[in-house]
């Protein structure tokens, strides 16, 4: 869950508040905001840069800000194309899922289909839909059908159901997430889905648990996600993770890099970063619901 902040009390459930949070905005698209009309008009662009070279060059925060300038979007399957003129989305597996899991059906408040993250109590937030894209796209190749997923900080059950879609009713996927109420939300939600389903017949499960510590019993796993950034990636995750299997985890403080974690055949590990991030630490229950 992505770059979250929110005020909560032991006694009773917290109204969230995204963290302050900035983006440099290239100086063409401020002069095309703000340029005076009695100037001559600006020479015209280059060409877009390709899908390609997007990928290549941009971090999820050069990608927010793109995003961010665009209109709203009202649609789910707009939003998705939205991700994909930009790169987010990438492959036909990742937009199909996408536009499968409706996004909507698990946003408390707020728009859904902006390419932001949003609050969903607790202080925590359902992840912007660009990191939601990005991971499915680093995971896919471990989400194929009859395979296990782990979802650690599952909060509102997207992601989750999301795994659950792709490795099918013969596979497994497992949310875990240590506020009972977050955990009972997502279960709703999911039921609203083109999920539910899997969560009837037992495929898809949320657990109330300390995701640091994983899920043994659903182990080993060939997809694990972590929604919230880690000092250092936690050896019951590793641990966990099937050889062959991959896992993508935020690991740092305030500076933060998306990590991808291949367990090889040899039970050896391979780490390497594929962008600069900000997400809400991994932390515990009591910790997580604290004031600010």
């Amino acid at each position: 869950m992505c770059l979250a902040a929110a005020s909560a009390s032991a006694s009773s459930p917290a109204r969230c508040r995204l963290s302050p949070f900035s983006v440099a905005l290239p100086s063409r698209f401020l002069r095309g905001l703000l340029g005076s009309p009695t100037r001559p008009p600006p020479p015209p662009p280059p060409p877009p840069p390709t899908t390609t070279t997007l990928l290549r060059r941009c971090t999820p925060f050069h990608r927010m800000a793109q995003y961010w300038t665009q209109a709203s979007l009202d649609k789910n399957k707009a939003l998705v194309d939205h991700l994909k003129q930009y790169g987010a989305v990438r492959t036909d597996e990742v937009a199909e899922v996408m536009e499968t899991i409706d996004r909507a059906l698990f946003v408390p408040e707020g728009s859904p289909y902006i390419d932001s993250p949003m609050p969903i109590g607790f202080n925590a937030t359902i992840s912007a839909p660009h990191m939601h894209a990005t991971c499915l796209e680093l995971l896919k190749d471990h989400l194929q059908p009859g395979m296990h997923a782990l979802d650690v900080g599952s909060g509102s059950g997207y992601l989750t159901a999301c795994f659950a879609m792709m490795v099918g009713p013969e596979g497994r996927a497992v949310g875990v997430e240590h506020i009972p109420e977050i955990v009972a939300s997502a279960i709703e939600n999911v039921q609203k889905s083109a999920a539910a389903p899997l969560l009837k017949d037992g495929s898809l499960s949320f657990y109330v648990a300390d995701g640091r510590l994983g899920f043994p019993d659903a182990a080993p796993y060939d997809a694990i996600h972590v929604g919230a950034a880690a000092p250092e990636i936690p050896q019951p995750l590793l641990d966990q993770l099937k050889p062959g299997g991959r896992m993508v985890i935020p690991v740092g403080t305030y500076y933060q890099d998306l990590q991808v974690v291949d367990k090889n055949a040899d039970g050896s590990i391979s780490i390497r970063n594929d962008a600069s991030v900000r997400y809400v630490p991994l932390t515990s229950r009591s910790a997580q619901c604290q004031d600010p």
